[in-house]
C-alpha cells in the first residue's frame, strides 16, 4: 500500500493537536524509507535574534518521525512516543527548517526512528533527534 504526500498532509491536518498544526508543517516527501517535512521560521517560533526555539524543533522532529512511521507501514498506525532525545547542534535561522525522518528499525511492539533538521537556505544541520515509539499490538 502506498501512502503519498497528500494523504500524509491530510493525516497531519486531522490527527495532530492544534498547537502542532500551528507550526505550519508541510509534508514535502514520503516513502517507505523516509518522510521530509518543512516548517517556516516565523516570529511565533523564533527567539531573540530570529533563532528557532528548541520546543518547535523537538515537536517538528517527533511529528516527522510519526509521519515516517506511516510511510514505513503504508498507512497511519497508532504509535506512542516513549522516548525522544533531541540534540541541538547550532542555532537555527533562515527561512525554513527541513526535517528528514527515517524509521531505523521496526519490531512488533517497538519502533526506532531518527530525524535530522537543517536550516534553509544554508542547509546547515541544526538539530538531530531519535525516538522510540510503542506500537500497540492491536494496531492495524
Amino acid at each position: 500500500m502506498s501512502f503519498d504526500s497528500a494523504q500524509a498532509q491530510d493525516f497531519l491536518a486531522h490527527a495532530f493537536a492544534p498547537w502542532v498544526r500551528a507550526l505550519d508543517l508541510t509534508v514535502e516527501e514520503i516513502s517507505p524509507q523516509q518522510a521530509v517535512l518543512s516548517m517556516p521560521i516565523t516570529d511565533d517560533i523564533a527567539r531573540i535574534g530570529g533563532i528557532v526555539c528548541g520546543q518547535a524543533l523537538a515537536t517538528m522532529a517527533d511529528t516527522a518521525m510519526v509521519i515516517a512511521t506511516a510511510g514505513h507501514y503504508g498507512h497511519p498506525r497508532p504509535v506512542a512516543t516513549t522516548n525522544l532525545d533531541t540534540q541541538f547542534l547550532r542555532p537555527g535561522s533562515g527561512d525554513r527548517v527541513r526535517c528528514v525522518a527515517r524509521v531505523r528499525r521496526a519490531g512488533k511492539a517497538m519502533l526506532f526512528a531518527q530525524a535530522d533538521m537543517h536550516a534553509l537556505p544554508d542547509d546547515r544541520l541544526i538539530a538531530s533527534a531519535t525516538a522510540t515509539f510503542f506500537v500497540p499490538p492491536d494496531a492495524p
